[in-house]
């Protein structure tokens, strides 16, 4: 049967029906279920071949599940130092500083500007000297000085050892020091009975220990000579080549061996003597007198500073190592003597004088820090010259310093100083304020450093003692 022209045609039915009246829901639905069948038949075919290499691979058996390795411990929380001396550390009277600041107990550095680089340290040099010879030459020797009879009549000789507390009178200013008169008493009375009626007309002055020519090094300004600070280094001198031997600092002669041969007449009541350099070929002695102890020796140079005896000290070692006691065998001498102590050196040290007086001497700071450290806790030389140094604010050359802003560190640091026109130093240890000991070492250098980088020091030292171990490095 035919439709009829001009009647409406008929909806189609069925899901051409909903096709036709939803097209796009329906592609939509499509598509999701495309996805998903795709997706399916994805995995179970990810499933076939994974089950079929594992078939192919390991049994059941083999199968573990990896354990991810663990710390045996948890690591301790580190602490973070907060207290800061870099306001004290940058003032403008320091050209330039170097210097570190470590934990005595644990050796860790808390404070650290170039510390292992090499620097002068000036005088801090001297409780290395002092303890190379509390090692080397043990504290109880006694440094002798001798009158030998001469090898023809009317002749004696004058033998220096290396001891320049060798005293023209009880009131000097080295305690205890051996008197001239005494060894030239007993010189005289045993010459008469080797040679009655022979009268001594030729004194011979022996200070060969070592060479006179080595006596002064040009790195050393002349005016510590003349303004009484240093005495030439020869083997036999008095009274340090003071001019007033009863005062620390007057001023020293240029010819300290002929100064004590005519000091050693004068005594014997020989006005009309001649003089003459040489050494002693005979056995026969005459007279001799000894020094104090090397320990008391040491204590009185670090107490007071005194470069003679320093410089005395520092090329007796020389000797006591087999070396010629030249101030060129101080660099090997001196360390050796630490190292025999138990001081490992940190870096290269390099070591021309037994005062600290040329900058020549290089020393870094570290090794300065160790130092004090052994010295503070450990035993033997270095810790015997350590209980020698002076204590800020009351002994020493120590005993007025520490005042004003640094007084809360009075008494609470143990240190050796230095001083040039070009540098002020300080080492030594403080015991802090939370009880905590702190090695130190301070080097402001620069040429015409001013008098107040000496307060600056102490200033910075004593933020030091109140930081403790929150010391921060910045």
């Amino acid at each position: 049967m035919t439709e009829s022209a001009g009647s409406e045609p008929k909806a189609p039915g069925g899901i051409r029906a909903l096709v036709a009246k939803h097209p796009t829901a329906v592609t939509v639905v499509v598509a999701a279920v495309v996805f998903v069948l795709l997706a399916v038949a994805a995995v179970f075919a990810g499933i076939s071949v994974g089950s079929a290499n594992s078939a192919d691979d390991v049994t059941p058996d083999e199968v573990t599940v990896e354990q991810r390795s663990q710390p045996d411990a948890t690591p301790a929380a580190v602490s973070v130092r907060t207290c800061s001396v870099e306001n004290l550390a940058s003032v403008t009277t320091f050209p330039s500083l170097v210097g570190v600041v470590t934990d005595v107990a644990t050796g860790n550095v808390l404070w650290n500007r170039s510390a292992d680089k090499p620097a002068s340290p000036a005088h801090i040099v001297t409780a290395l000297t002092g303890a190379a010879a509390l090692q080397a030459l043990g504290p109880d020797t006694r440094i002798s000085t001798k009158v030998i009879d001469g090898s023809t009549p009317g002749s004696i000789v004058l033998v220096g050892g290396g001891d320049p507390t060798l005293a023209t009178t009880n009131a000097s200013f080295y305690r205890d020091a051996p008197q001239l008169s005494s060894l030239a008493s007993q010189a005289m009375t045993r010459y008469e009975e080797l040679h009655p009626g022979v009268p001594i007309t030729q004194i011979v002055l022996d200070s060969t220990l070592w060479s006179t020519s080595d006596a002064w090094d040009s790195n050393w300004p002349e005016r510590e000579r003349t303004g009484g600070y240093h005495s030439s280094v020869t083997a036999l001198m008095i009274n340090g080549d003071r001019a007033d031997p009863t005062i620390a600092i007057s001023p020293r002669g240029t010819d300290p061996v002929q100064s004590a041969g005519e000091a050693f007449a004068h005594a014997a009541g020989l006005p009309a003597v001649s003089f003459s350099l040489g050494a002693a070929v005979g056995s026969t002695v005459l007279a001799e007198v000894k020094s104090q102890p090397v320990s008391i020796l040491v204590e009185q140079m670090l107490v007071s500073g005194d470069d003679s005896l320093a410089e005395s000290l520092a090329r007796l070692v020389s000797k006591k190592f087999g070396l010629n006691g030249s101030a060129a065998s101080l660099s090997q001498a001196i360390p050796s003597a630490l190292a025999d102590a138990g001081l490992t050196e940190s870096g290269t040290i390099t070591i021309t004088d037994g005062s600290g007086l040329s900058p020549k001497n290089q020393v870094p700071p570290l090794f300065v820090a160790q130092f004090m450290s052994e010295g503070a806790s450990g035993s033997g030389a270095i810790a015997a010259a350590f209980a020698m140094l002076p204590i800020g604010g009351e002994s020493g050359d120590l005993y007025n310093r520490f005042e004003g802003d640094a007084a809360a560190a009075s008494g609470h640091v143990a240190a050796k100083s230095g001083w040039t026109n070009q540098e002020h130093s300080l080492g030594g240890v403080v015991n802090a304020q939370d009880g905590t000991e702190l090695a130190f070492v301070f080097y402001a250098i620069g040429d015409g450093i001013s008098q107040d980088a000496r307060t600056a020091i102490d200033n910075l030292v004593a933020g030091v003692y109140v930081c403790g171990s929150n010391l921060s490095n910045y």
